[in-house]
């Protein structure tokens, strides 16, 4: 029998002497060690002796194989198997040993709690009944008790209601004995005092309680602000106030009567006196407002003093501009709103230098002068209300009202300083109907003003025509006065309280801006005929004018707002594409560009007319000079002086006229775009239809380079310095036909040995062809004929 460390050396074969006991037993040792090996393997459920004797022979199969050599590695595997078999055995043995002990301490565990449980349970049954039986002893007791409590607390309430009633009848006996004394002031603190318990008692449901302190603030606040106006209107009559003329206000501002100190002491003294009764006048006087369609903003009344200076006044406005007085006229607004300016402006110097020290004294942030401007402002406010619809369809007096008013807003914002966010006319015109009347009577004007200015015989010429500084853009006078009427009624509805009130004057303006775009097209297509004629030309420049002016205006601060404004109105009613509003959003686009892509597309479209008839007559005119014996004239060495080809005077004739012609009626942009334009044409044109439609000796290559060079690029160097740029094909074509013999030919085989390469890149730069392809540039050598003789 072999030994184990001898397996190596025996053969591969069948036929080895080992007895079958022997190997049954290996073939054991082998399974178990094996199994220990690769205990770790997943092996199914359901695998049995067959399987596992498979599962081996496949090990054995991958460690050993049909290599004789690699069985000096079972010793190896045996002892590692062995090895594992042993670990193993070792864990089993462990766990084994502690399982038994971790389920005897669970088990252990939950004997434990079971008791704790019941412990509990039993201690809440006890729990439970002992508070059930407290709980029936104490209802009784809770029942007292809680009677109790509510009569505690009604007690409590009937206590309270009848502390605010002593409360107020001690602040009413307080001011009740300063005014017996004649302490005016403290009677003034004391009823402040009252008017503050009055605001904390406002969510008090005590109806009773409200209605009686409500009533004892009214009576007190009645008799101090009766005494108080009285003494006051006595002061304000000894400085007869108020000041109808303007040299009233400066006598009393300027002049220093005796007694003016006290005077005016005791006026300080009224009016911070008055000034304590604002509390509870505004509790108790309700703030006259205008209807909710006129959407007046939000305002606290005017300060009592300042109501009583504007009594009298109010007075005076009643008197004259209601009712049925001569000077109450519905057609003549301007009387009225130019003597709520006087007033204002005649008593300016007063409040500011008499009045609004005593509000900055007392700490207060009004403005005396426009506290007396806001009283005044809503006589104003009041009278339109009510005059308004009594005009609103007479498109004459309504018209000359808004013009009336608006004048009336200017000047009150900008001389004397009223501020946009106070109640002011222009809300009054703003309701709907108003404001849908306003935009009707807008629009029908403006369509009246635009007939007459395309009508009138001077609608075409410039009124600055001899003024060359002034006369740029040579604006025809009807596309002057057309932006200045949307410039007019820009500063009509700038001031307009509400954006979308404004973005809808926006749409009227857009819809003139069309409109006028349209008669243009109309008067410009009686006009094509003669497209070079002072007519068209004018539309021209008032088509571009419009465009350049809408242009700018799009980076105006006030349509940039609008534009915002826009955008927000877009959004919400997704009238416009993401695209859209991105644009807008980022200001790539602005209000105005409808509009001024539409003139801009107009404007090309006259432009191109122009340059096509411009283009017709020089290419009848060229005729002569597309059959110029070019291949017969002599060489430059021939004659003393090159001369202009005579076929060619037509030609250069006909394009200096029309350039000086068109020069002198279009504006400097648009004649610029037009010479562009044309010599992009007339580049092409030369170089397809002469140069290539030719052959030229060495003579005729001359001339056409002296024509074009000294004759035909000059014409254009008043208007650029390097007209030549502008005439790349024939320039270059003029470049090849004139090389010298040599350096033609050597172009030549360059051209024909490298074909699309680099090397021909270089080569043609090098005499100057950047614009030519290679296939021009070998045609254009083709056509020449001074070529040497070769023999070929």
């Amino acid at each position: 029998m072999l030994q184990a460390g001898e397996i190596g050396e025996a053969p591969a074969t069948p036929s080895c002497s080992e007895s079958g006991e022997e190997r049954k037993n290996v073939e054991q040792k082998s399974d178990l060690n094996i199994a220990a090996l690769v205990g770790n393997e997943p092996v199914g459920e359901g695998t049995d002796s067959g399987g596992l004797s498979s599962y081996v022979s496949a090990f054995i199969e991958k460690e050993v194989g049909n290599d004789l050599k690699s069985l000096k590695k079972l010793d190896k595997l045996i002892e590692q198997m062995t090895e594992s078999k042993m670990q193993l055995e070792e864990q089993v043995l462990t766990i084994s040993s502690e399982i038994p002990k971790r389920i005897q301490s669970a088990l252990k565990n939950a004997e434990e709690s079971e008791q704790f449980l019941h412990q509990f349970l039993e201690q809440e049954i006890h729990l439970s009944s002992s508070i059930n039986s407290h709980l029936l002893t104490a209802q009784p007791w809770m029942e007292d008790l809680g009677a109790m409590i509510n009569q505690i607390e009604e007690i409590e309430r009937h206590l309270a209601y009848l502390k605010w009633i002593s409360q107020i009848e001690e602040l009413s006996d307080n001011i009740q004995q300063y005014l017996m004394t004649n302490n005016v002031p403290e009677a003034a603190s004391t009823l402040v005092s009252m008017a503050e318990l009055d605001i904390k008692l406002q969510e008090s449901s005590c109806t009773h309680l409200l209605a009686f302190m409500r009533a004892t603030v009214k009576f007190w606040h009645k008799i101090l602000k009766d005494k108080l106006t009285s003494d006051f209107e006595e002061i304000l009559a000894q400085l007869h106030w108020p000041f109808i003329a303007p040299s009233q206000s400066q006598t009393v501002g300027l002049s220093r009567p005796a007694g003016s100190s006290e005077i005016y002491s005791n006026l300080e003294t009224l009016f911070c006196q008055l000034l304590k009764l604002q509390t509870s006048d505004e509790l108790l006087t309700e703030p006259k407002q205008l209807p909710e369609k006129y959407s007046l903003p939000a305002s606290p009344s005017v300060i009592l003093p300042i109501q009583i200076m504007l009594t009298p006044l109010q007075k005076r406005f009643r008197y004259h501009f209601r009712g049925n007085r001569q000077t109450n006229v519905i057609s003549k607004p301007e009387w009225y709103l130019a003597q709520v300016l006087l007033w204002i402006g005649n008593h300016t110097q007063f409040l500011d230098e008499k009045i609004q020290p005593i509000l900055d004294k007392v700490g207060s942030a009004v403005s005396a002068r426009l506290e007396f401007s806001r009283g005044l402002v809503m006589l104003v406010l009041e009278k339109l209300a009510a005059d308004i619809p009594c005009l609103l369809y007479d498109d004459n007096l309504f018209c000359h009202l808004v013009d009336e008013v608006l004048l009336f807003e200017r000047e009150l914002h900008s001389v004397h300083g009223y501020p946009g966010t106070f109640a002011n006319c222009m809300h009054i015109l703003s309701e709907e109907t108003c404001f849908q009347r306003w935009l009707t009577v807008e629009r029908k004007f403006a369509l009246q003003k635009m007939d007459s200015m395309l009508s009138s015989e001077a609608a075409w010429i410039s009124q600055y025509k001899d003024i060359t500084d002034v006369d740029e853009m040579k604006v025809p006078d009807c596309a002057e006065t057309f932006m200045m009427l949307l410039l007019v009624i820009t500063d009509r509805y700038k001031n307009l309280p509400t954006a979308s009130r404004k973005l809808q004057f926006l749409e009227l303006q857009k819809d003139l801006v069309d409109d006028f775009r349209i008669r243009l097209t109309q008067v410009m297509k009686e006009e094509t005929r003669a497209p070079l004629g002072f007519r068209y030309c004018a539309i021209l420049n008032a088509v571009n004018y419009i465009s350049t002016v809408l242009a700018d205006w799009a980076d105006n601060v006030f349509f940039l707002q609008l534009q915002q404004a826009a955008l927000e109105v877009f959004a919400e009613n997704s009238a416009l594409s993401k695209l859209q509003l991105g644009q807008l959003a980022a200001m790539e686009s602005s209000v105005f560009d409808d509009m001024v892509n539409l003139l801009e597309r107009l404007k090309h479209d006259m432009l191109t007319r122009q340059v096509d008839h411009v283009f017709r007559e020089v290419k009848d005119a060229a005729k002569l000079y597309k059959k110029e014996r070019w291949l017969s004239l002599p060489s430059q060495s021939e004659q003393a002086v090159m001369s202009l080809s005579s076929s060619a005077c037509p030609l250069l004739l006909t394009l200096r006229d029309r350039l000086l012609q068109l020069e002198q009626q279009l504006c400097f942009s648009l004649f610029k775009i037009f010479w562009q334009m044309l010599v992009e044409k007339l580049d092409v044109h030369i170089y397809q239809e002469i140069i290539l439609a030719n052959h030229f000796n060495e003579g005729g290559a001359a001339q056409l380079q002296f024509d074009m060079t000294r004759n035909l690029f000059p014409l254009f160097s008043h208007y650029c310095k390097r007209p030549e740029n502008y005439f790349k094909h024939v320039k270059e074509a003029c470049i090849v036909l004139n090389l010298n013999v040599g350096s033609a030919l050597l172009l030549k085989d360059v051209l024909q040995s490298a074909s699309g390469q680099p090397p021909a890149t270089a080569a043609l730069n090098e005499v100057g062809i950047y614009k030519l392809a290679q296939q021009d540039v070998e045609i254009l050598l083709n056509l020449r004929t001074n070529w040497p003789n070769t023999g070929k």
